[in-house]
């Protein structure tokens, strides 16, 4: 083998490395807190298919938007409100088990809609800066919703049930029990495999998605929305409607958030109805970021081994903690800390990884230019 091969494998090696450093600095972090936590091989596979289960859907609603050139789409979190606002009135109807959930993911599907439209419309005025329009936008809404779920539902929109009803007569408690309804879809068609519990229909349902997304893709409409993505000044040369596609990838994505944070919610079992909605799009976008993908690429692959690698991280790090240090609470810090350093630390090189293409870019055009001139 020559020198030139070998240094040729290692640029491709060092190239490769410098892609994937994320999920290469996850892997090594469940490397190191694997042993010393001390789980079984199980216990940890059965919280790692249980926690693909709960959240993979979820995940998955962000993907249409970065095919859209939209980015990671934080006004995700106005979708798992309308998802939380069709649980709180089948609890209130006393509709428990399957019929409860796909009822509450029915009732999700129009506030998603109109919430959706009105997120679509508002990042079309932010051309450009839709991530930090979508966080901002969600803050807005969670005021509105906790107008509804605190003033409105029980004085203006009927509660029937005083269980579910703050003592002063409206309002809905922090806390709402889905006991009646939790895991009914994970135990469905649920398989045991040696103390491993694998949520068959809830990985259907997950699969089902995954397989709209491919085909979505081929379609008209998926290929005008990458169009957009690559440059919409070119898709609306070719004809077309730029802002409309926009809107529609965000409709879905908020729709597929509001269908998945019913899914994480009966599996939970209980819903906090001011709070369960406001870290899922932050929690979301870092197992996506921690799976490889990037502000403008990512791919089901990437979905996948992001759950597995950031929630492994979730279930090592407390138990890690505690015995390195004696204290549980510092493997809780390091978690949350974590999450947020991947996101800023993803968006850093994003952003370096795009200057460098607008510089190489530019030498290419001087060359090119100073060429012409010389002839």
């Amino acid at each position: 083998m020559s020198m030139n091969d070998n240094k040729g494998g290692g640029k491709r090696l060092l190239d490769l490395a410098r892609n994937n450093s994320v999920p290469l600095m996850f892997i090594l972090i469940c490397a190191v807190c694997i042993p010393v936590s001390g789980f079984s091989p199980a216990y940890l596979l059965n919280e790692i298919l249980t926690r693909m289960g709960r959240n993979t859907f979820l995940i998955l609603s962000l993907l249409i938007p970065i095919m859209a050139g939209m980015g990671l789409n934080f006004g995700m979190t106005l979708g798992a409100m309308a998802g939380e606002i069709g649980l709180i009135l089948v609890a209130d109807w006393q509709i428990w088990g399957i019929p409860g959930i796909i009822l509450a993911m029915i009732i999700s599907i129009p506030f998603s809609i109109l919430l959706g439209l009105m997120c679509g419309n508002l990042m079309n005025k932010a051309k450009g800066r839709e991530m930090v329009t979508g966080y901002i936008i969600s803050f807005f809404v969670n005021g509105l919703y906790q107008l509804v779920v605190l003033y409105m539902m029980g004085s203006i929109i009927p509660i029937i049930h005083s269980s579910i009803k703050l003592p002063r007569g409206y309002g809905i408690r922090n806390t709402v029990s889905l006991l009646h309804m939790r895991q009914y879809l994970d135990n469905l068609l649920a398989i045991h495999i040696g103390g491993v519990k694998i949520p068959v229909l809830t990985f259907l349902i997950t699969g089902l998605l995954c397989l709209f997304i491919i085909w979505f893709r081929k379609t008209k409409l998926g290929q005008d929305m990458r169009a957009v993505g690559q440059d919409m000044e070119v898709a609306r040369d070719a004809g077309i409607k730029v802002e409309r596609t926009r809107i529609i990838a965000i409709v879905m994505s908020t729709v597929f958030a509001g269908l998945g944070m019913v899914i994480y919610l009966q599996n939970m079992g209980n819903l906090s109805t001011y709070s369960s909605h406001t870290q899922i799009g932050m929690f979301c976008i870092a197992a996506l970021l921690v799976g490889g993908a990037s502000v403008d690429k990512a791919s089901i692959g990437n979905v996948f081994l992001g759950v597995i690698l950031f929630h492994l991280m979730f279930i090592v790090a407390p138990s890690t903690g505690a015995k390195i240090t004696g204290d549980s609470m510092i493997g809780e810090y390091f978690r949350v800390f974590i999450s947020y350093g991947v996101i800023t630390l993803a968006l850093i090189m994003y952003e370096t990884k795009k200057r460098k293409a607008k510089g190489k870019a530019g030498q290419m055009l001087q060359l090119a230019q100073s060429e012409e001139d010389g002839q």
